[in-house]
């Protein structure tokens, strides 16, 4: 268990908060209408803005380093355990660039991973915010937190909402002007706190990139316990994923026209696991094949959850075995679904803890509609986003394909729920950008290091729609493969001629 934990931590809370690429393309010459704000108090003054609705513990200055100018660090406290920081910066763009969480969240706001996002940004001229959505994951690991209900709440939208106000008001009292516009940016927990502020807090932001968001909560952690479920009868270790992988790799890589290691649309190959993965002579586990039951295993997980005959949370998509160690297993232990899993159903599913629960237990058929409630406050799954539409906001969203953590289908399958609701002008405010072969917010075999931050900006501020989303492979700190990714249910199609490394040999359409 304490192995994964360590991932747990090392994944699931300090690396997928946000996309490590933003906002590396911003230029301000692109919007040179930007005013350089300058602060119309001193830094230490800032302390006394403590309110009856938060408290500042600390406002100090950081000087200037490398590309980060100068700039007043406050620290705060939001009732009852809101942890928050607010970067002003001391000449300032007039924009507000808030970042998401990871995981369960909890994360110090000195984290290193984070005060890197946060210095990326003031280099580019943004004040910054975050918090920790009002716990400490070291003291309260994981979903042990919720047994405050304060804290879930918290957890769920309020942390946010009220850290973004909080920062609206500082940085008012600090400069000349307020924030002309305030974005929100994160991946994984913090694609979902971009939704759901979408959907409760329409005012907050003028722009939000969710990457890779857990907007079905709920339904996440059920999938989790069907796959647990059958690993837990049948095991698939390193030799048996690998295996898959290859046989699905084999089968559906150019199907897109390019041989290239990248699966460029799951859903176009017919994979089936018990015609297409080898099987151990006799049924007897050896390498490089599997037994009947693992082919089972392999199944489930590709299998949507049922209800009485009824899909309720999709099956994975083919092309992230890679992945599968350490989320579904681990080498050592429990997979990462394990542990997010069992302390969801522990500590949140039922409305009260319950250490003693076995979370295998779950029945999708008998207990589905006792997780209404933690439903209702922790999914971002409305869509209904009318009252974000109608006041200007703006929304890119990507997910990886070859996502192990989180299902993609769970984003396509929102954001097709939202063009359900809202119709073809969907476009027009909510772009979603599929990513061939990229695993949990980065990472994998595709096209990972790209920036949604800055097209974002131009969309709110120009009204120019990112037609596509210019992406890289970076291996060893060298570009080796450059594509364009594709406003969905667009992809990148090759042109027929020329290096397939190289995005001017793509055009974006429907295959």
């Amino acid at each position: 268990m304490k192995l994964v934990l360590q991932a747990v931590t090392a994944i699931g809370v300090t690396l997928v908060a946000q996309n490590g690429s933003q906002p590396r393309d911003w230029k301000e010459t692109a919007l040179a209408d930007s005013p350089q704000l300058k602060p119309k108090q001193a830094c230490a003054a800032m302390v006394s803005q403590t309110t009856y609705d938060f408290s500042i513990i600390s406002a100090t200055v950081v000087p200037a380093s490398g590309e980060v100018p100068e700039y007043c660090r406050v620290v705060g406290l939001i009732p009852p355990e809101i942890r928050f920081e607010v970067n002003l910066p001391a000449s300032w763009n007039g924009r507000l660039y808030m970042f998401g969480n990871g995981g369960y969240a909890g994360e110090p706001l000195d984290n290193p991973g984070r005060q890197n996002g946060a210095k990326r940004a003031l280099g580019r001229g943004f004040a910054t915010a975050q918090t920790n959505t009002g716990h400490d994951a070291a003291v309260e690991p994981l979903g042990t937190f919720a047994s405050t209900p304060q804290k879930l709440v918290d957890y769920a939208f309020r942390a946010v909402h009220m850290t973004a106000v909080t920062a609206r008001s500082l940085l008012q009292a600090y400069y000349t002007a307020p924030a002309r516009r305030a974005y929100f940016d994160g991946c994984s927990t913090g694609g979902r706190q971009g939704l759901i502020s979408a959907q409760r807090f329409p005012d907050d932001f003028d722009g939000i990139v969710n990457g890779a968001p857990v907007l079905n909560f709920s339904g996440t952690m059920v999938s989790y316990a069907e796959d647990q479920k059958a690993l837990a009868a049948a095991p698939l270790n390193a030799d048996a994923i690998k295996t898959v992988s290859e046989a699905v790799t084999a089968k559906c890589d150019a199907l897109d026209g390019v041989k290239d290691g990248v699966i460029d649309d799951p859903r176009k190959c017919a994979f089936t696991p018990s015609a297409d993965l080898p099987k151990c002579a006799g049924d007897t586990p050896a390498s490089g094949c599997l037994t009947a039951a693992q082919i089972h295993t392999v199944e489930v997980i590709y299998s949507p959850v049922l209800r009485n005959g009824a899909p309720v949370f999709p099956g994975w998509p083919i092309g992230a075995e890679a992945g599968w160690t350490p989320w579904f297993v681990a080498p050592n232990g429990r997979g990462i679904q394990w542990s997010f899993g069992e302390t969801y159903m522990k500590n949140i599913a039922f409305g009260r803890p319950n250490p003693a629960y076995d979370w295998l237990t779950f029945n999708v058929s008998t207990d589905l509609d006792k997780i209404q409630a933690a439903q209702a406050l922790i999914d971002a799954t409305d869509p209904d986003l009318s009252r974000f539409k109608a006041r200007g906001g703006k929304i890119v969203s990507y997910f990886g394909w070859a996502d192990p953590a989180l299902n993609p289908m769970m984003g396509v399958g929102y954001y097709e729920s939202v063009m359900k609701a809202m119709g073809p002008s969907t476009q027009d405010f909510y772009r979603l950008f599929m990513v061939p072969g990229m695993q949990h917010c980065s990472g994998g075999v595709g096209t990972f290091t790209f920036d949604a931050l800055t097209p974002l900006v131009q969309w709110v501020e120009k009204g120019i729609a990112p037609p596509a989303i210019p992406a890289s492979r970076v291996v060893d700190g060298k570009v080796v493969r450059t594509r364009p990714l594709c406003p969905y249910p667009q992809t990148a199609i090759y042109k027929g001629t020329g290096s397939t490394d190289d995005a001017a040999n793509f055009a974006c359409g429907v295959r």
